[in-house]
């Protein structure tokens, strides 16, 4: 016998945006079913921010975001801030602390976040269901039927909320994009967005004694810069910098790399140079960056012999190898370790209050599927929570 099972909403996808619109719909009185294929909720919320989860981000507006339709995002961002989601976490009495640009985590664990959020499913009734592979998503007379390996469900509203394709090895899959795509809605172009670059293999090979090596940096493209730090790995480059510049880097393009962007390199030689003439440069350039990343720049610039004999030509030869560092990546990591996935359901086949496709009553699309990406620092849980109360609102 074939289970049928009925709802007011269904919610596909247990992560972040997902559970957050299946707590605001179920306390306002709708009956709703959260159905997921993983064997446990939020697990993308369980591996952010190293297991403390960075649930946040004070400063989230909407110039942190990326998308087609920059407008977009506003209504839902206003409509639930970072406050309001703070003062859930105040209420389930979640200790949390500030580290640097507004991000926010939580003292012990991320676990924390997600049993708040089952928690609050439970307290305003909604009902989850792991283990459940989606099948088929089809109209019905006054809804939608969905097949699963547990039978079939059928709604009034259905909520798409299964996320990008970043990092498949969560789960991740390219659900929300067949589901927008069967019912004729525009898609953008996806992409791995906040995700190492790479290099070619002649680079790597000139950079291989750097690998592991960190230093602050300010990293830009075009405009855009990111003050963050750097990292140097044997793939290519990392660190948060990186992540976040990758998100406007498009193949094919420079990036410039500017080391320790607070310091004024030249007037630190010019004055290692008139303090002791008889030090190399590489030895006075160690005294502000990495041993090994100020010989490797030294060498780049072919400065060689005492500070003494060096002109200030030199000198600004030496500081601009390190502060204006053209670099022209090979491609990046991809979905494997991208933390999202840029592009996505075009924004213009949703409503931005409610977020229902436009062309389609009762199906929604929340969260990362839509072509909404934050910057790295807890901003695109932000748009989750958001675009997940937004749709909760008005189911």
């Amino acid at each position: 016998m074939v289970l049928q099972r009925k709802s007011d909403v269904i919610v596909i996808g247990a992560g972040a945006a997902g559970m957050m619109c299946a707590i605001r719909a179920a306390q306002r009185g709708r009956s709703v079913v959260v159905l997921d294929h993983a064997k446990s909720p939020g697990e993308k919320i369980r591996i952010s921010g190293g297991g403390r989860c960075n649930f946040t981000n004070i400063h989230a507006g909407p110039k942190s975001f990326l998308s087609a339709n920059p407008h977009f995002c506003k209504s839902a961002l206003a409509r639930f801030t970072p406050s309001d989601f703070i003062a859930m976490v105040d209420r389930h009495r979640i200790a949390w602390h500030e580290k640097t640009l507004g991000q926010l985590f939580c003292d012990d664990s991320a676990k924390d976040i997600i049993h708040m959020l089952l928690d609050e499913m439970r307290a305003a009734g909604a009902t989850l269901h792991l283990r459940t592979e989606i099948g088929d998503v089809e109209r019905s007379s006054d809804g939608f039927r969905i097949a699963t390996s547990e039978g079939a469900y059928e709604c009034s509203s259905l909520v798409i909320a299964t996320g990008g394709k970043s990092i498949p090895k969560m789960g991740a899959t390219g659900f929300a994009y067949r589901i927008a795509e069967q019912f004729g809605l525009a898609m953008v172009e996806t992409r791995p967005g906040l995700v190492p670059l790479t290099l070619d293999q002649a680079t790597l090979e000139s950079l291989s004694e750097l690998s592991g090596i960190s230093a602050p940096a300010e990293i830009r493209h075009g405009k855009t810069a990111f003050r963050e730090a750097l990292l140097f790995t044997h793939r290519g480059l990392s660190g948060p910098a990186i992540l976040q510049i990758s998100s406007f880097w498009r193949e094919g393009d420079d990036i410039t790399v500017d080391i320790e962007p607070d310091v004024d390199l030249f007037e630190h030689l010019r004055a290692a140079k008139k303090a002791n003439g008889r030090q190399s440069a590489q030895t006075a350039l160690g005294e502000i960056l990495p041993k090994r990343l100020a010989q490797y720049l030294t060498e780049r610039a072919g400065i060689v012999g005492h500070m003494a004999d060096l002109s200030d030509k030199a000198l600004l030869r030496l500081a601009d190898a390190a502060q204006n560092w053209k670099i022209k990546p090979s491609g990046s990591e991809g979905y494997r370790t991208a933390e999202v996935t840029l592009g996505g359901l075009d924004t213009a086949a949703l409503d931005s209050r409610t977020m229902q496709a436009k062309s389609v009553p009762g199906l929604y699309f929340i969260g990362e599927c839509v072509d909404v990406t934050g910057w790295l620092g807890g901003y695109n849980f932000q748009w989750a929570w958001a675009s997940g109360f937004a749709a909760g609102e008005s189911l």
